[in-house]
C-alpha cells in the first residue's frame, strides 16, 4: 500500500497565543511494502505525523494519499483507513485491558463485525506472527513481560490485518535482550507478511539494521530521506539537527582519518566485525 503525502501542515491550538505549527509542508513519498526508519529528536514532528496516516488528525492544510484516495475526503470511510493503517504507540500495553491475551487480540476484528470465527482465527494468526503461544492465550495481560506485553499489543493491531503499521518506539523501556526480541520479531513478520512498516525510532543503531529508507525530520519538516548508506555517511547535517549517526559510522571514520584502509559506510556492530577480521586477516590461515 503506497501513500503520498502532499504539502502536508498542521497547527496546533491555531488562532491561539501558544499557537505552534507541529508539521510545515511536508511531502513524502512511502512505497508499498517498503521498511521505514522515522527519526528526528524530541518535538521534530514525528508523532504528529504517524498520527496523520491513520486520520487520528485532519491536516490543517495538504493531502495524504493511500492507495490512491485521499483519506480524509470522505468522514465515512475514516474506520476503514484506520483497519489499513495500524498504529502501536509507544508503551502500547498500556492499551492492553481483557481478562486473557486471546481476548485482547480478538476485541479489534470483533469490533470491526466479524464472525466469531474468523475473529478467533485471526487474533491465532496474529499472536503467531509475533511468536506468542498457545501456552498464553488464557493468560492475563497484564501477568506477562514487557516484551511479552508489546508483542500481544502488536498483535492485537495486526489482527485487523493492516496493510501499513506504524510502531512508535516499540522498544522503549525495555531491557537489551528484549529490545533485540521485539525488533527481530518485527523484522520477521514484515518479511512474513510483506506489509509496509514505518519504524520510529531514537536508536540509531536499530534502524540502520533493519529499514530500507530513513526519513528524518526537524523542525515539523523533512531534513533527509535515503537509504541507511545515504543518510548515516552525512554526519555533518545531522549533527547540526542534534541528531548524530550510529557509533560504529563514527569509529569506521575514526580509523579511515588514522590510515586504515576501511569503509566509512558500516553501521552495526556486526558489520564492523566483519571488515576489520577481513582487514587485519583474523581467521585465515
Amino acid at each position: 500500500m503506497s501513500i503520498e503525502i502532499n504539502d502536508l501542515s498542521y497547527v496546533y491550538n491555531a488562532g491561539t497565543a501558544f499557537e505552534k505549527w507541529a508539521l510545515d509542508g511536508v511531502s513524502l513519498t512511502i512505497r508499498d511494502g517498503d521498511f521505514v526508519g522515522l527519526i528526528g529528536h524530541t518535538g521534530s514532528g514525528k508523532s504528529t505525523l504517524i498520527q496523520h496516516l491513520n486520520a487520528l488528525l485532519k491536516p490543517t492544510r495538504g493531502v495524504i494519499m493511500i492507495d490512491g484516495e485521499d483519506i480524509n475526503a470522505d468522514k465515512k470511510k475514516l474506520k476503514t483507513v484506520r483497519q489499513k493503517v495500524g498504529l502501536v504507540f509507544q508503551y502500547p500495553e498500556h492499551q492492553l485491558f481483557e481478562v486473557s491475551v486471546f481476548k485482547d487480540v480478538m476485541f479489534g476484528p470483533t469490533q470491526m463485525g466479524l464472525p466469531a470465527e474468523e475473529a478467533e482465527e485471526r487474533a491465532r494468526r496474529a499472536l503467531e506472527a509475533v511468536c506468542v503461544g498457545a501456552d498464553m492465550y488464557d493468560k492475563s495481560p497484564f501477568e506477562l513481560s514487557g516484551g511479552q506485553k508489546r508483542r500481544v499489543a502488536i498483535a492485537g493491531v495486526l489482527a485487523m490485518q493492516p496493510k501499513v503499521l506504524i510502531l512508535d518506539e516499540p522498544t522503549a523501556g525495555l531491557d537489551p535482550q528484549g529490545r533485540d526480541e521485539i525488533l527481530s520479531e518485527i523484522a520477521r513478520m514484515r518479511k512474513a507478511l510483506g506489509i509496509t512498516v514505518i519504524l520510529v525510532s531514537h536508536n540509531m543503531e536499530d534502524v540502520s539494521r533493519l529499514v530500507d529508507t530513513i526519513i528524518v525530520m526537524h523542525e515539523g519538516r523533512v531534513a533527509q530521506v535515503g537509504a541507511p548508506g545515504e543518510v548515516f555517511t552525512r554526519f555533518e547535517e545531522l549533527e547540526a539537527i542534534g541528531l548524530a549517526a550510529p557509533q560504529t559510522a563514527y569509529l569506521m571514520r575514526g580509523l579511515r582519518r588514522r590510515g586504515l584502509d576501511v569503509p566509512v559506510d558500516v553501521f552495526t556492530v556486526e558489520k564492523a566485525a566483519e571488515v576489520l577480521a577481513a582487514h587485519f586477516g583474523v581467521g585465515a590461515r
